[in-house]
């Protein structure tokens, strides 16, 4: 489904067709950006945790009680902080790069991401990480269905959703000296409540802004912002789904 790039050339009826094509097709677009870049990262997450690409990232630690732990390697620590670079990178790039540029940065992106959240698989049990995938894949899915039939308009909750993203990460930083367990079981009562709400405050908001893009941008820009909308609802289901697992992850003892 091609997008309409003259609604103003059309008659009103046609306009809004139009207009309601172009938003379904622009919808399916950010969702199968997010879709493919969400299985670019389980494939190398798992590829790195369980193939021969494991020992490029970790290496085991022998404790003294003899429990082997893995540790991250220096191409490992690399990893755990590339896709910040690929974030600010494409968020100032926003209207400097090309589409195949941004394209393509968001699926190395996703990767990187994939290798980061390798640890994942290495401290927690294969059952325990699918329960919380498709625990949070389904209120993800239900939440933004809802942002996207809803009338009732969501952008009150802006100012909230940033104060508790700010809230989570200054508890984060703290905790990294407290290591206290009731602040992280608090984080991630908020960090669930703030993503799960994010999914459908930003599938309206995307819903809302398609509608001055469509009558303002051509279809090359279009289509370039679209991944940035993924990239949105990437973000949102990926945190979301690690504060799941805060609560249905359980531990393997491959790592501490």
């Amino acid at each position: 489904m091609a997008f309409n790039t003259n609604f103003g050339r059309a008659g009103v009826q046609a306009g809004v067709g139009n207009l309601d094509d172009g938003l379904r097709a622009y919808m399916c677009r950010v969702f199968n950006w997010m879709a493919l870049g969400l299985v670019i990262t389980g494939a190398v997450a798992y590829a790195v945790a369980e193939t021969a690409l494991h020992a490029l990232f970790f290496h085991g630690v022998a404790l003294p009680n003899g429990m082997v732990v893995q540790r991250p390697t220096l191409l490992g620590d690399l990893a755990i902080f590339a896709p910040m670079v690929f974030v600010f990178v494409l968020s100032f790039g926003i209207n400097r790069l090309s589409r195949p540029a941004v394209q393509a940065l968001f699926l190395v992106f996703s990767a990187t991401m994939g290798a980061s959240l390798a640890n994942i698989l290495l401290s927690y049990t294969g059952v325990s990480v699918a329960r919380a995938f498709f625990i949070s894949a389904t209120m993800f899915a239900a939440m933004a269905l809802w942002g996207y039939t809803t009338r009732t308009s969501l952008a009150r909750l802006g100012s909230f959703l940033l104060m508790g993203l700010i809230g989570l990460l200054v508890a984060s930083l703290v905790n990294i000296f407290l290591h206290s367990s009731a602040v992280s079981m608090l984080s991630s009562i908020v960090g669930v409540g703030v993503f799960t709400l994010l999914a459908a405050y930003d599938t309206q908001r995307i819903k809302v802004s398609y509608q001055n893009m469509a009558f303002n941008y051509d279809a090359e820009t279009v289509a370039r912002l679209s991944i940035y909308d993924a990239l949105s609802m990437y973000l949102n289901f990926i945190n979301l789904f690690q504060y799941m697992l805060q609560f249905f992850g359980v531990r393997s003892g491959n790592n501490d």
